[in-house]
């Protein structure tokens, strides 16, 4: 859910300024799930623009503060959200863990990297939501510490209703700074797309796992 339209679109800007947001119709990328998709996001490039990675720690922090007040820890999803967790959890001077995909095979076989004491609020960082496989596992973890996690709050989702459905199904509040939608709509708005382009970003929205280029 996007909680500040003006937000969403400048967010969307941003990261079409700084080529975060890879668009390439004719020369599709695919994912790990065997996806053929025209876009790709990449938003830890944002962490090597101070500017950027400012405005963007700082919205996430003050979308936090309205939603959930202060909760007791941010957490960060491994690897992409890490950085970007770091951010917001400094700026609203609360402490900082992350949490693996899955817990290491040596060492200690931690999967959550940092301390958390069971019973804490936690409000979850990510960077990007896809079908939210990968970060509805960074939730379970944690609550399988015994936190209680109170959201999650995302730069980007593509909006699939995948991802809407895992979350509503596991009870997962989700926001976001910005959508698919708000990053076609801006990317059209200053001609960083043509016509035919834009019409092959819808098509693949509608139907992400059955497109072909």
């Amino acid at each position: 859910m996007i909680l500040d339209k003006d937000s969403a679109k400048k967010t969307a800007e941003l990261l079409l300024q700084i080529n975060a947001i890879k668009l390439s119709p004719e020369s599709p990328f695919t994912w790990a799930s065997g996806w053929k998709s025209p876009i790709y996001c990449d938003n830890r490039i944002l962490l090597s623009f101070p500017e950027i990675r400012n405005y963007i720690k700082a919205e996430m922090a003050r979308q936090i503060q309205h939603l959930y007040g202060t909760p007791d820890v941010i957490a960060g999803v491994a690897t992409g959200a890490i950085g970007l967790g770091i951010l917001v959890a400094d700026i609203m001077e609360l402490p900082f863990i992350y949490v693996r995909p899955q817990p290491k095979s040596h060492g200690r076989k931690n999967q959550i990297e940092g301390f958390l004491e069971p019973g804490k609020t936690v409000v979850v960082v990510e960077d990007l939501i896809s079908t939210g496989k990968s970060s509805l596992n960074a939730v379970t973890a944690l609550e399988t510490a015994g936190a209680r996690v109170m959201g999650m709050m995302a730069i980007f989702t593509y909006g699939f209703d995948i991802a809407r459905e895992n979350f509503s199904k596991n009870a997962v509040a989700l926001h976001t700074l910005s959508d698919y939608t708000y990053l076609i709509n801006q990317a059209a708005a200053i001609n960083y797309l043509r016509e035919e382009q834009l019409q092959t970003l819808l098509a693949w929205k509608n139907a992400p796992d059955q497109w072909k280029p």
